[in-house]
This record gives structure tokens, C-alpha cells and sequence, in this order.
């Protein structure tokens, strides 16, 4: 029987995946890799003055900070944040429906940019890779809006949204670039980089 290429390459270290996001497990089952999940709190703060990118691949290390003295060998610590970033501004997650609203209103009918950093990290050393998916809202309606955040109340996601619920469905118009990334994490570049790693 074949066996998966990466699993196999895998099998030698410990995987520790450092979130909570339920999406981004799931990706890690569905790429066939043995996983742990760890979880440490860690405060998002960012340097002001940072665009973009650069917040996400910041927020992604940082977050690998707190487990600096626990990892073994062979481990590979995989931390990550994903960003809406839209007309030069970064979009953070809502902290309620008010909130969220403003944010469904100001994606309608416009183009937005959603960056992932993942951040590998070893004893030994870090990897930081980054991906940025452009997304396209038609025009939302108020009922669309309403029905939307009282039926999925997204306020664990990044710009209001999961392009895996019913407003990605029926909202979004085009999408240019990667679409696992836009639920939270680019496999494509995951797999390369544990592949690369492994050796």
C-alpha cells in the first residue's frame, strides 16, 4: 500500500501545532500528518508602523516566543496568523456584532487581501513563509449581512467572515490566489516546508 509521502518523512519528529482554530486542525488531519496540539495565550501585539505582511509574519513568531524552552529534539513547532488587510488598513477580528457589521459593510462590493505567515520553528532554527490571497465581496445586502452574523456569529475570524460558511458561498465573487489560505492556512506552502525540513 502507498503511504503518504509526507508522513513518512515526518516520522522520525513531533509535530506541534500551537492553535486553537478548529480550520486549521482540520487541514492538519486532512494532510495526513500526526499532530499535537499546543496551546499557550499570547498577547497580539504588534509595532506600530508594521503593514500588511509584515504584521502577520510578526504575530506568527510571536507566537512561537512562549514555547522557546520547551521544545525537545526533533520537534517542529508550527505556529500562524492570518490578517484581513484592506485599503492599507488591517481589519482585526471583531469583538461583536456591531463591530462585525462595520466590517461586512466596508468589505461589500470591494477587493481585500487575506495574508497567513506560518512559522516553523526547531531548537535549531525558524522558517517563516507567507502567503497573500486576494478576495472580491459583491454587494452585500443588509438582510444578507444580519442573517449572516446571527446564524454564524464569526467573531473568532479574521475580517467577520469564513470563506467556508454561507456568506462565502454566496458572496464572494472572485477569488484570486490561494483558498486554503484564506480559511487560515496555505497547505501548499505547509507541506513544501515540512517536506524541505524533513530532508
Amino acid at each position: 500500500m502507498t503511504s503518504n509521502p509526507l508522513k513518512e518523512k515526518l516520522a522520525s519528529y513531533r509535530i506541534l501545532l500551537a492553535s486553537g482554530s478548529p480550520r486549521r486542525q482540520q487541514f492538519f488531519k486532512d494532510l495526513g500528518i500526526d499532530f499535537e496540539i499546543v496551546l499557550k495565550p499570547v498577547k497580539e501585539d504588534y509595532p506600530k508602523g508594521l503593514k500588511g505582511r509584515e504584521i502577520a509574519q510578526y504575530l506568527a513568531q510571536l507566537k512561537a516566543t512562549v514555547f522557546k524552552n520547551s521544545l525537545r529534539k526533533n520537534d517542529i513547532l508550527i505556529t500562524a496568523d492570518t490578517i484581513v488587510w484592506f485599503q492599507d488598513r488591517f481589519l482585526a477580528k471583531p469583538e461583536n456584532t456591531a463591530e462585525a457589521r462595520e466590517i461586512l459593510q466596508q468589505l461589500s462590493g470591494n477587493w481585500h487581501e487575506v495574508i497567513t505567515a506560518v512559522c516553523f520553528t526547531t531548537l535549531t532554527k525558524s522558517v517563516l513563509v507567507s502567503c497573500k490571497t486576494q478576495v472580491k465581496f459583491k454587494d452585500l445586502s443588509e438582510e444578507e449581512i444580519r442573517f449572516y452574523l446571527e446564524m454564524y456569529e464569526p467573531f473568532d475570524k479574521a475580517g467577520a467572515y469564513g470563506i467556508q460558511e454561507w456568506l462565502g458561498y454566496i458572496g464572494i465573487e472572485e477569488i484570486r490566489g490561494s483558498y486554503t489560505n484564506v480559511v487560515g492556512l496555505p497547505t501548499h506552502l505547509v507541506y513544501k516546508t515540512l517536506m524541505d525540513m524533513a530532508g
